[in-house]
């Protein structure tokens, strides 16, 4: 028999539901303060049972806040359950759990404000004398922790050049490093609606004290350039940049621009290493409050935990931040229990509602936040996590201050920003607005750090801290095991002073880290047949939405176009039952938490050849989704187009790699492929949180790749340019020949048995000329396969592009079995894309003369004669005789389309 208190942890005396601190089996018999109960089912770890009876239709509560409803009288010791939780732990094969849920979760009425309820109460008192860290001052205002020097894009047309540059400063004495700031946002042709968020958040970040001196690099005609953000600085009285500091514009060869780049940063190197850290006050110390991988655990230990360092930091005069607007929806009162005055009050739930509005919009409520990471271990619905990640503002202290998204901070004290429940577009809004040290609260272990930031992580449990230590820094867990949180906050304070003073964070040393910015939404108002209440309660079922805008799939049959007999050859290689380009071993990235570790993955199995002569290159594709985003249509196309990379023609072998908290981990992939009629077991399971961090988990991948390294090389065989399919693309001005061109391109391929993909978006289908002569009618066709679809039988196919941004294009063409594309560029060239091979060539003589140590081909003459161009050009590609440049230059990306309904949560 087993006591309660062994079992059990209650979060505030007077709940009515405990959370289960371990596995509990059916049949394991409980002491509750003398009531002996036999459990009728398995309970799981982190969730909840009933300890005090509850009557059908009564509220069950945690922290005295309600979260779900009873539909059923439930005695001690039941569990509790909602069809959600039940569903995600049934999907992960958890046997011995009841057959029906035992309750519903409270819905998410809008929270109604009581002016004359408000408590008006004092900030914590400030110590007598405040403490110092080590720290480098700033002429601009307060000191950094660290001192890197940041080379920024602005855009995502300019990710993969800024990562390059850093590279090349890899090991140079520099402060603490040169990092870039590479991003997904603002490379569309059309103004985002995120916007003011982006220039905020890149002009925030030049001026982040832990900037030493930042390049602020921009392609030519980018809507959010060097120039806007100066723009934007000025307009809203943001001060100088008084670090050095420089703009440059991309407008040659990419090789060309990164030496005249690297010049401008190269007498910022001594510098910058030159300054030294000094006593500052830690009033300059402000930190901002996240939570990812969240479980039951959050809110009793590592929330509350953070939030009294947090007050320990107010205390000295410092500042703490909280974040994540729809993870506080459902615990607007425990927010407002403590607040500077109305005014704060009104303007945070103002925030709440509109984030409510945004999302509703997209038609989503803030229920679809929970991940399925989140569900599976005890935070059943959007209150739970709310009132959870709430715990990070402690009673005892008051909300001074509300922000937008990336606002520089108002002063010190506790403030709330603006921001989705994404972790990472979150962050990046927290050190937009100034601050310069991150408190990351984590269940599961989430390994997320920042390039100029340090990330001190705070683990829920020691059971997670010990299986993940080398990824933590704090383990929170002791308090369940009893250590009083006074002691914790002691330790943990003075372990965050130095941090602060230089001492690296288990992130730092670990050597990596991602930038997401808040992305671009597409709905900028509600919808009929989209839009939805923001009462919480769904009203739209995913079916209902039209066709178009929730990209569902096509019948994928080809066009009638037109056809030429011709036979380009290509030697191309054998796998299995075809004849492809290449061969790829793929490791792929459930999630963008996974992402970075997947990347340095897939460069050591490069580098090593751990899977032999059985592939030609390894790959692994980092991207922004899988977590912090809504479900629904914009998951649909997610999903589609991960399946389309792991079953792509051009894959021999494949392995996922999940995060381990994330809504898509690698059971929902795993479900996903069956559905597809795919055998998982054809492929390898990785995870970081549960194959126990960073090291262990590259030993399992390592060793799963080098189970095929006795796998036959693929043999070479004589084939055409009809055994592929090949996307087709034009950028800029396109002339008629050349449009012309392409089209005798694309009747060859589909004449000879291949495949062509056109963009619904794209130049091409717009030039009458290339209708005319590759589909023999002048009228603009219908798109044939959605984004990121596998079409059903070869020839000519338009795939349903819901944005203009080039990287999400090539990712959908990638994903639709397209394995190669051919571009015509004009004023400017692309970036390459990690797994489908970008051909770029141009019979523009400016686009030649600027840029052509950047282009595969240059075309010229009559269209004849540059189709011949561009085949050869396709067929060198294709039997791997030519690498494309901007592939060999490492100008190289990646990235998911949300839809036209995907936005952040």
């Amino acid at each position: 028999m087993l006591r309660f208190d062994e079992v059990g942890v209650l979060p505030e005396p007077e709940d009515n539901a405990a959370i289960c601190s371990r596995r509990l089996e059916a049949g394991t018999t409980v002491d509750f303060d003398g009531t002996v109960v036999t459990l009728p089912h398995t309970v799981m770890e982190g969730h909840r049972f009933i300890v005090r009876p509850v009557r059908e239709g009564e509220a069950i509560t945690s922290w005295n806040t309600p979260f779900a409803r009873a539909t059923r009288d439930l005695a001690v010791g039941d569990y509790v359950c909602t069809p959600t939780s039940l569903a995600a732990i049934t999907a992960r094969g958890v046997e011995g759990l009841p057959p029906e849920p035992s309750a519903v979760n409270e819905p998410l009425d809008p929270y109604q404000l009581d002016e004359s309820a408000l408590n008006f109460g004092a900030q914590v008192t400030s110590v007598e004398q405040p403490g110092t860290f080590l720290g480098y001052p700033r002429e601009q205002g307060a000191a950094g922790t660290r001192n890197h020097v940041v080379i920024m894009a602005t855009s995502s047309r300019s990710s993969g050049f800024v990562t390059e540059l850093a590279r090349r400063f890899d090991g140079a004495d520099a402060g603490d490093g040169v990092v870039p700031v590479a991003h997904t946002e603002g490379g569309e042709d059309e103004v985002p609606n995120n916007l003011h968020f982006l220039l905020a958040t890149l002009a925030g970040f030049t001026l982040n004290p832990n900037v030493g001196a930042v390049l602020i690099v921009d392609t030519e005609d980018d809507v959010v350039s060097g120039q806007a953000i100066k723009d934007f600085m000025a307009e809203h009285d943001y001060p100088s940049i008084k670090v050095p500091h420089a703009y440059f514009t991309r407008r040659a060869g990419f090789e060309h621009d990164l030496t005249s780049a690297g010049a401008l940063v190269e007498p910022w190197l001594p510098v910058v290493d030159a300054q030294e850290r000094v006593e500052v006050p830690l009033t300059d110390l402000k930190i901002a409050l996240q939570c990812g991988g969240s479980d039951a655990f959050s809110g009793i230990s590592a929330n509350p935990l953070a939030g009294l360092v947090g007050a320990e930091v107010i205390k000295h005069g410092g500042a703490a931040v909280l974040a994540e607007t729809d993870e506080l929806i459902g615990a607007e009162g425990y927010v407002l229990k403590n607040v500077r005055d109305l005014a704060t009050a009104k303007r945070f739930l103002a925030t709440v509602r509109s984030f409510k509005e945004r999302v509703g919009w997209h038609g989503h409520t803030a229920e679809g936040n929970p991940s399925g990471g989140n569900v599976y271990r005890g935070l059943y619905n959007i209150v739970l996590k709310s009132i959870g990640a709430a715990r990070k503002l402690p009673r005892e202290v008051r909300l001074d201050h509300v922000i937008d998204y990336a606002e520089p901070l108002p002063g010190n004290g506790y403030i709330f920003m603006d921001s989705p429940g994404n972790d990472l577009e979150s962050v990046a809004g927290q050190i937009g607005s100034g601050c310069n040290l991150i408190f990351f609260t984590t269940g599961n272990g989430s390994i997320t750090n920042f390039p100029f930031v340090p990330t001190l992580k705070f683990v829920t449990t020691s059971a997670r801290y010990e299986r993940l230590h080398a990824e933590m820094d704090v383990d929170a867990g002791r308090y369940l095991t009893g250590t009083p949180m006074a002691e914790l906050t002691a330790d943990t304070f003075d372990l965050t002073v130095r941090v602060a003073s230089g001492e690296p964070s288990a992130g730092e040393r670990a050597g990596h880290s991602q930038v997401s910015i808040w992305r671009n939404w597409r709905q900028s108002g509600p919808r009929e047949g989209i839009s939805i209440s923001t009462d919480g309660r769904m009203s739209r079922k995913l079916t209902d939405l039209p066709a178009e805008d929730r990209d569902a799939p096509l019948d994928g049959l080809p066009l009638n176009g037109l056809r030429d007999t011709g036979r380009t050859v290509a030697r191309l290689l054998q796998v299995d039952d075809r004849l492809v380009p290449e061969a790829v071993g793929l490791i792929l990235p459930t999630s963008l938490c996974s992402g970075q570790i997947a990347l340095r993955l897939a460069a050591q199995a490069e580098l090593e050849k751990w899977a032999g002569d059985a592939v030609t290159r390894m790959v692994a594709l980092p991207h922004t989704e899988g977590c912090g985003s809504s479900g629904g249509a914009s998951e649909e196309t997610f999903a589609r187009t991960m399946l389309g990379y792991l079953l792509h023609p051009n894959t021999r072998i494949a392995l996922l790699l999940e995060h381990g908290c994330e809504k898509t981990h690698n059971d929902y992939f795993r479900s996903r492929l069956v559905e597809a009629g795919a055998d998982p077991s054809r492929f390898g399971w990785a995870s970081i949180q549960a194959d126990g961090g960073l090291d262990a988990v590259g030993n399992k991948v390592k060793e799963w790749f080098t189970g095929f390294e006795d796998l036959p090389a693929p043999v070479e065989y004589d084939g055409s340019v009809g055994e592929l399919t090949v996307g087709l693309e034009a950028r800029g001005p396109l002339p008629d020949e050349t449009a012309e061109a392409l089209a005798l391109i694309g009747r060859e391929i589909v004449g000879s048995g291949g495949s062509v993909v056109l963009s619904s978006r794209g130049a091409l289908l717009g030039h009458e000329r290339f209708r005319s002569t590759a589909l023999g009618s002048s009228e603009v066709p219908p798109s044939t396969i959605a984004h990121g679809q596998r079409f059903a039988e070869p020839g000519w196919h338009v795939m349903r592009m819901p944005g203009t941004d080039w990287m999400e294009t090539a990712t959908g063409f990638g994903a639709g079995g397209v394995q190669q594309i051919l571009a015509h560029v004009a004023g400017g060239t692309l970036s390459a894309q990690r797994f489908v091979p970008v051909i770029e060539f141009s019979n523009d003589p400016e686009t030649v003369a600027k840029y052509g140590d950047d282009l595969d081909a240059v075309a010229t003459g009559n269209a004849v004669e540059q189709a011949r161009t561009g085949l050869d050009t396709i067929a060198a590609v294709a039997s791997r005789t030519l690498v494309p440049k901007a592939v060999a230059s490492g100008n190289v990306g990646f990235q998911i389309t949300r839809g036209l309904l995907g936005t952040s949560m």
